[in-house]
């Protein structure tokens, strides 16, 4: 079992919340997304989320993991998901930048490509199934509001048959300071802006439900 607990996650999740700057576009992006969900839930009293980017190692992910925590934070009945375009791997510097902020990863899958994790948090109520899995895997349930990352798979998948709706939320890639000074730092900003986002989408989803 792989730990290293800096912080509780949920404190995390909801100072996040309140250090992140969203611009006035970025709301409106968020809420949009809100809309949608809003919509399916009324009708399904579910919604699935599959967060999509091409390599699903980073970005789509971290979209997963705090979407999901989210979801029980706020208690909806929401499913996450994530694919890519490829397979690689839930990349080291993505578990790690997790792991700082009070996630647990259990390896239940070993591979040196590409091992699946269990993932929980304090209180979990449900696990997480993490690996690199392409968009419509069988381990992602559908019809699905489907949520781009990053701008390689917003083009190359023109077309998603499973999805509801398509919304493209993307976010600065991480990627660029692997093996640098600045990783640390580059990997718990993206973290950062996730867990804020989605904690607005889900608070937001909240209050409009309660209508």
């Amino acid at each position: 079992m792989i730990k290293t607990v800096a912080v509780n996650t949920k404190e995390f999740f909801i100072k996040s919340s309140k250090d992140t700057f969203i611009s006035e576009e970025r709301k409106g992006l968020l809420i949009r997304i809100v809309d949608a969900i809003a919509t399916v839930y009324k009708q399904d009293k579910i919604v699935r989320l599959n967060f999509i980017c091409t390599h699903n190692s980073r970005r789509s992910q971290f979209g997963q993991v705090w979407s999901h925590f989210a979801s029980e934070h706020f208690d909806l009945n929401i499913h996450s998901y994530s694919g890519g375009t490829e397979v690689t791997a839930f990349h080291k510097n993505t578990v790690k930048a997790l792991q700082e902020v009070g996630y647990v990863f259990k390896i239940t899958e070993f591979s040196h490509q590409n091992p699946v994790y269990n993932i929980s948090f304090d209180q979990a109520q449900k696990n997480i199934v993490g690996f690199s899995k392409i968009y419509d895997n069988p381990e992602n349930e559908s019809p699905f509001i489907a949520i781009t990352t990053c701008g390689s798979a917003d083009e190359n998948c023109p077309f998603i048959p499973q999805a509801l709706k398509r919304f493209h939320l993307p976010y600065v890639d991480p990627k660029f300071s692997d093996g640098t000074d600045g990783q640390q730092k580059a990997y718990f900003a993206t973290n950062k802006q996730v867990a804020a986002e989605m904690f607005y989408i889900f608070s937001s989803l909240k209050k409009e439900l309660s209508h």
